[in-house]
């Protein structure tokens, strides 16, 4: 921490913004355990833009602190994470969290401590839903928008039958909800299997072999894959050696297109597989955004994940709030941040002020192999629009206090 303080301090070359009080940014991610990558990949695309915008002087010729402090992926470790930034940093603005199940819990701890937080990853739709608070905002699509992104590419497949595979997780028995939901409204003729049986497996496990044969022995047309970090990879190579990519099954894989599956996988990565992400680095042609990958790469020598836009998306939105507003104060901070508009790498975004939920478009692509790029990238990609995609603000149940 203190080495990447007096970088950037060093970085900032501005007199009138070290005479100044800083601007301080908590950042809480996992930074242990299996899911570590997520939040270094996050660390980079947060450094990267509190770099930046030093550079350029700062937030309102103020030097810019980020603090980073590991959630380990526990509500509990979270929550003191938290309150560690806000009570003893004294911090600005909170930023991070990658579990869902984590996000519902320290969702009304950023409400205690009067501290706006701008979740970056997690998915659960509870904290722009029916646990929402006027502190809690989120940069990135919830796992509604991208349920219903899952559900317009399956309708158009006909009548049939739909099956899903995930973890006893939060985010995959929601998601599985949502998609029935909405195929249903989309296509009632195609057929979803009822909820006790979806193939949900518990954490730790390795051996895929006996929920893979009950996929087989369901005889869905269609499979919706909602698992992510090691579990996908593995069960991607499993599956293929059993055979559930041939034939004319579709398989819709919510997180397949995440950096840490791509590259972990590499060519092991089957061609012609249905894969989104909450962000895509090819997808948005805009100058900003090659100039955000082009920058990523030459700086941490890989390509940008959705983790790492998330975080890099967060900060520059504070920093629009605060130059909206004209101060860092907590309660100027959450007004600005309320119907907020700012163009991120990924495209224009729209913090909706009924529930703070992100608005924004989101991609999904068949993955194919291009000899310019060392994993499989997405091609041909598929726009969903962000409109098109979020729920009508009365579905959500938030109300704003």
């Amino acid at each position: 921490i203190r080495l990447c303080v007096t970088l950037l301090i060093f970085l900032v070359g501005s007199s009138t913004a070290l005479a100044q009080r800083p601007v301080q940014l908590g950042f809480v991610y996992i930074f242990s355990g299996a899911f570590a990558s997520y939040g270094e990949s996050a660390r980079q695309g947060a450094l990267m833009a509190v770099e930046e915008i030093n550079r350029r002087g700062g937030i309102n010729g103020r030097l810019v602190i980020p603090w980073f402090e590991n959630s380990r992926s526990r509500p509990d470790v979270a929550a003191k994470a938290m309150q560690k930034l806000v009570l003893e940093k004294q911090v600005d603005c909170l930023i991070g969290i990658d579990s869902s199940t984590v996000a519902q819990h320290v969702a009304p701890v950023a409400a205690d401590l009067k501290t706006p937080l701008i979740i970056t990853n997690a998915a659960t739709p509870d904290v722009t839903g029916t646990g929402c608070n006027r502190y809690v905002f989120r940069v990135s699509t919830n796992l509604t928008q991208t349920a219903k992104a899952a559900a317009l590419l399956a309708a158009d497949s006909g009548p049939g039958t739909w099956s899903t595979v995930g973890k006893k997780h939060t985010y995959s028995i929601d998601s599985w909800h949502y998609f029935k939901k909405y195929l249903q409204e989309l296509n009632p003729g195609i057929e979803t299997l009822p909820a006790d049986t979806a193939v949900l497996f518990p954490s730790r496990t390795m051996d895929f072999t006996p929920y893979l044969q009950t996929v087989l022995n369901q005889g869905a047309d269609g499979i919706l894959v909602t698992l992510w970090g090691g579990y996908l990879r593995r069960f991607i190579t499993q599956a293929a050696a059993m055979g559930l990519f041939t034939g004319d099954r579709r398989v819709l894989f919510t997180m397949g297109a995440s950096m840490d599956n791509l590259t972990g996988l590499g060519d092991n990565l089957p061609e012609n597989l249905w894969v989104g992400a909450p962000y895509w680095f090819l997808a948005n042609k805009s100058d900003l955004n090659e100039r955000f990958v082009t920058h990523f790469r030459n700086r941490f020598n890989t390509f940008p994940s959705h983790q790492a836009h998330g975080a890099y998306g967060a900060v520059y939105a504070f920093k629009a709030a605060v130059e909206k507003a004209g101060s860092t104060a907590n309660e100027a901070v959450v007004a600005a941040l309320e119907g907020l508009i700012v163009d991120l790498p990924g495209g224009r975004t729209t913090f909706r002020p009924e529930d703070h939920q992100a608005v924004a478009d989101l991609w999904w692509g068949r993955t194919f192999k291009d000899a310019a790029y060392p994993m499989r990238i997405l091609k041909p990609l598929k726009r969903f629009r962000g409109a098109d995609i979020t729920r009508p603000v009365p579905e959500t149940g938030c109300t704003l206090k």
